[in-house]
């Protein structure tokens, strides 16, 4: 009789299926990383923040191992400004432990397109009163787009796609400015100790843009590979 026949169903089918998968895949050939992972910790030299988008899984945008990356997702990967306060924060409390605790080297902000948090925010500034969920801490949380917003001036009456791209690689910009307010982010920035990175990932059609702070602009990356992997027939 096998395993699946007496074990009662306690997770979803898919996800059974993808740890079968792992364990005599992925996980059978990298058995001694893992187990040196658990024996001496993690010691990751980026940590990401993206979005709880699950089209836009960090690990799999940059192929990454375990221990490679740090990473925090949530609503429309924004940082907050600091803020000491008994509240919670998690997403502060991870950018904390990441750089005190595991001296991670790079920050990112990864970003990407169709994203539902960012259309809702712009949906919210037309009419505040027809909320897309809650009027409670989803509301309070994509506040944090406003300042974005507000550079970007008068939004269209209908959210285009262009005005939404727009607004997401402006509210990057603005979580790497809210990442300068923590005090041991802005003070080891100085020392060369860690490097703030923002980036964009084009959900339809892989691109992957580079925020290049100096001249204000979004570079693409890998940009005569990604248009050949275009060009490629798949069949």
């Amino acid at each position: 009789m096998s395993d699946a026949a007496v074990q009662p169903q306690v997770l979803p089918r898919r996800l059974v299926e993808g740890y079968e998968s792992f364990v005599s895949g992925r996980f059978a050939g990298e058995q001694q990383r893992y187990r040196a992972l658990a024996e001496h910790g993690q010691n990751p030299a980026v940590m990401l923040i993206g979005c709880c988008d699950s089209r836009c899984a960090p690990e799999v945008i940059f192929d990454a191992g375990p221990g490679e990356m740090f990473v925090v997702r949530n609503v429309a990967n924004l940082v907050p400004p600091y803020a000491p306060d008994d509240d919670y924060h998690g997403t502060s409390a991870a950018l904390e432990f990441g750089v005190m605790g595991l001296r991670v080297e790079h920050i990112v902000v990864m970003g990407h397109a169709q994203c539902g948090g960012v259309r809702a925010f712009a949906e919210f500034q037309q009419d505040p009163f027809h909320a897309p969920l809650s009027p409670g801490d989803f509301i309070s949380w994509i506040r944090l787009m406003a300042p974005s917003a507000a550079r970007l001036g008068a939004a269209p009456a209908e959210p285009t796609p262009e005005y939404l791209e727009k607004l997401a690689l402006e509210s990057i910009k603005q979580s790497i400015v809210n990442l300068r307010s923590f005090p041991c982010i802005k003070t080891l920035e100085e020392r060369g100790k860690v490097k703030l990175h923002g980036c964009y990932f084009g959900v339809m059609d892989g691109r992957l843009l580079a925020f290049d702070e100096e001249n204000d602009v979004f570079h693409p990356i890998a940009a005569d590979l990604h248009a050949a992997t275009l060009q490629t027939p798949r069949f």
